[in-house]
């Protein structure tokens, strides 16, 4: 298998970072983009450094590189998953105007009809963010809000984490035990 994954600079970009240790686990190749705005966001939020964060990718992109491999149809994947994707980005993508690596490597995934899935971090949602969600689900996205559950009474953050991770990684039929799924909750509580 072989992933794309966009890290951009939408808060919670701890996400996208235990997402690829979870493909690393895995041994799952993976091909990743930051943008220079999930660079900075990943030394705001977290206390990794950019260099750990691109050591668990197979390989890594300059965002910019607009003539990077994974910018054409031509480079064969199982999907992209953009986690977290800013309003920016979702914006970018939504709307066909590929101004970086990522929205055109999630361009391609929509043209070469290859899983693309977006976890858009933003609170409130302006009814432009709804459009442009409903613009890309119509254009063959998942949309994953990173609206973790809680029926699997978490303890920690990372728990809370981890169920959006889990979550992701099912939309690839990555099988995984990332998470506490529904039957493994409710068995412990009965």
């Amino acid at each position: 298998m072989k992933l794309v994954v966009g890290i951009t600079g939408g808060s919670g970009v701890i996400y996208g970072i235990k997402f690829l240790e979870a493909l690393f686990e895995l041994n799952i190749e993976s091909h990743l983009i930051i943008s220079e705005w999930g660079e900075k966001t990943i030394r705001i939020e977290t206390n990794f450094t950019t260099k750990y964060v691109k050591s668990l990718a197979s390989v890594n992109y300059d965002s910019h590189n607009m003539a990077s491999e994974i910018s054409s149809g031509s480079f064969i994947s199982d999907g992209m998953a953009i986690i977290p994707c800013s309003m920016k980005t979702l914006s970018s993508i939504a709307n066909g105007y590929d101004d970086n690596l990522i929205s055109r490597a999630a361009d391609v995934c929509l043209k070469e009809t290859r899983r693309l899935v977006v976890v858009p971090r933003e609170t409130p949602l302006s009814r432009i963010h709804l459009l442009n969600m409903l613009r890309l689900n119509k254009a063959g996205a998942v949309l994953l809000p990173a609206m973790p559950g809680f029926y699997h009474k978490p303890e920690s953050v990372d728990e809370l984490v981890n169920h959006i991770v889990g979550k992701v990684l099912d939309q690839f039929s990555i099988p995984n035990n990332v998470f506490k799924r529904w039957a493994q909750s409710i068995n412990r509580t009965n």
